[in-house]
C-alpha cells in the first residue's frame, strides 16, 4: 500500500512541477514577472504560494523517511523562483523513485515522532493516514488553486494527470 500511495505522490508532484511551467507560461504571456507567483495566497493568513509547494515536496519525503527508517534529502529552502522550486521538486521525486517496496516493510507500526507533537508518538499506519496523506494533498490543492485563482489556465485534467485508462477488454485481463 504504502509504494503505491507514494506512487501517486510522486506523480502529483509531477503534475504540480507542469502548474509551476505553466505558471511561468501565464506570466510570460501576461507581461509580469514569473517569480511574483511565489507570493500570492488565497488569504492573508495562509502561507504563500512558494511555501505552499516547498510544504507539498517536504511532506512526501518526509513521510516517507519516517516510514522507511531512510533519510530525506536535505534541502535548503532558499528558493526564491519558480526554477528554484521545480528543481527542488525534482529531488524529492528522484529520492521517493529511489525507494524499493522492501524499504516500507514494517512501516506500519514503526513509531513515528515529531518535535512539534510534544513528547508523543503515532504508529507509521496512524501517521501516514492522519497526517501525512491529509497535509500533502492539503497543500498540493493548495498551491493548484493559487495558481487557479491568478488565472492560469489549469483545469482538472492537469490537477489529475494522466489516469490508468483502458478498453473493458483489457481491465477484465
Amino acid at each position: 500500500m504504502y509504494q503505491e500511495f507514494f506512487g501517486q505522490m510522486k506523480k502529483m508532484l509531477l503534475q504540480l512541477d507542469k502548474w509551476l511551467e505553466a505558471g511561468a507560461a501565464f506570466a510570460q504571456a501576461n507581461a509580469f514577472a514569473p517569480d511574483e507567483l511565489l507570493e500570492l495566497r488565497l488569504a492573508p493568513d495562509q502561507f504563500a504560494f512558494g511555501r505552499q509547494v516547498v510544504i507539498a515536496g517536504d511532506t512526501a519525503k518526509l513521510a516517507a523517511a519516517r516510514l522507511t527508517g531512510t533519510e530525506a534529502p536535505k534541502q535548503a529552502d532558499t528558493e526564491s523562483t519558480l526554477e528554484d522550486l521545480r528543481a527542488r521538486l525534482r529531488v524529492v521525486v528522484a529520492y521517493l523513485e529511489g525507494l524499493a517496496p522492501s524499504a516500507f516493510e514494517g512501516a506500519a507500526t514503526r513509531v513515528v515522532t515529531q518535535p512539534r507533537w510534544e513528547g508523543k508518538v503515532m504508529t507509521g499506519a496512524d501517521y501516514f493516514i492522519e497526517h501525512a496523506v491529509p497535509n500533502f494533498f492539503f497543500h498540493v490543492t493548495h498551491s493548484y488553486a493559487i495558481l487557479r485563482h491568478r488565472g492560469v489556465p489549469l483545469g482538472k485534467r492537469d490537477y489529475l494527470g494522466a489516469v490508468s485508462l483502458r478498453a473493458p477488454a483489457e481491465a477484465a485481463s
